[in-house]
């Protein structure tokens, strides 16, 4: 079955070789939706691969085996390199029924043809899509003179196998580390120049075929930093991307809140959409009547919406 890429929303990082995970997704201990990425990359030292490889392919057949009323979310296994991708779907069991697909960490021109193809793979053999989220997040990206030709070839690389890739996301904290940077709790990456700027760049480049996720929030104490996170995640909304990345379960309940729609945001983008049976009038006034709804510029604008309000609902 084909999944919405804006159902991603709130993708919980968790180090694959974390105990007890399958326990807490099996019983319910985390708010839905949300989805989970059991990292394999930044998360696990060196020398315990092997054990968080064992261990992912375990979580994902607890969960697999599960009664069939247990809330599963979209599971992906974020790897370090294009080999694992086989790897790992060949120790599966009752997991290769349930996982999503894979996230693909530094994704660039030079290794991301041999993800596509892993995943290309899989996915024929399985009959059914296998999905990639590639991460850009490398430092090439960084090089103001090399980004807009360096992005371009990524795109016409994904939009070659778009049927493949369900989210775009992007190392946020990759490329704060690139300048020695980091925001506090009061503050959002927006106000860190040199990376707005590579974000907004991939903004353009992507978002227009795309669902692109926010970047990743590190900051996890209540209250400080959940009200950061929602702080950063308006801004995020309001710059283009949809979803983030979190790193604890604290903060589902603060990103599903974020991409719930207001109650003017969902009945204008129902009366939008609705003008596409009217052959005279294009425009008219909002429900409240505060601002105007015009058929041929924001007709991708109410496609958005009501996609959100059909996952995450719309605000009292």
């Amino acid at each position: 079955m084909k999944i919405s890429p804006y159902a991603v929303g709130a993708l919980l990082y968790a180090p694959a070789n974390q105990e007890n995970l399958a326990r807490r997704v099996i019983q319910g201990q985390m708010d839905a939706p949300y989805s989970l990425a059991l990292c394999l990359e930044d998360s696990i030292s060196d020398c315990a691969v092997p054990e968080a490889e064992a261990r992912a392919v375990q979580t994902l057949d607890e969960i697999a085996r599960a009664d069939e009323d247990v809330y599963r979310p979209l599971l992906f296994i974020r790897v370090r390199h294009p080999d694992q991708i086989p790897s790992l779907w060949t120790r599966l069991g009752a997991g290769r029924e349930i996982l999503t697909g894979f996230i693909a960490p530094k994704f660039t021109q030079t290794n991301g043809p041999a993800y596509l193809a892993a995943v290309r793979q899989i996915s024929e053999q399985s009959g059914r899509p296998v999905y990639l989220m590639p991460t850009l997040e490398s430092s090439d990206l960084a090089e103001p003179d090399l980004r807009p030709e360096c992005l371009r070839r990524l795109k016409t690389l994904l939009d070659a196998n778009r049927d493949l890739v369900l989210n775009v996301r992007v190392g946020g904290n990759d490329f704060c580390d690139v300048f020695g940077v980091r925001r506090a709790r009061h503050q959002t990456i927006y106000e860190i120049g040199c990376v707005e700027r590579i974000l907004t760049d991939i903004l353009s480049c992507f978002s227009r075929d795309y669902v692109v996720s926010g970047p990743v929030w590190e900051y996890f104490d209540a209250p400080e930093g959940l009200n950061g996170l929602a702080r950063e995640l308006e801004r995020d909304l309001l710059a283009g991307f949809v979803g983030k990345t979190v790193i604890h379960p604290n903060q589902i309940v603060v990103v599903q809140n974020g991409l719930r729609v207001s109650k003017a945001d969902a009945d204008d983008a129902r009366r939008i959409l609705g003008m596409a049976d009217n052959d005279r009038v294009l425009v008219e006034k909002s429900a409240d009547g505060g601002r105007m709804n015009e058929y041929k510029t924001h007709t991708r604008w109410a496609r958005k919406i009501c996609a959100l309000a059909a996952i995450y609902g719309v605000k009292p």
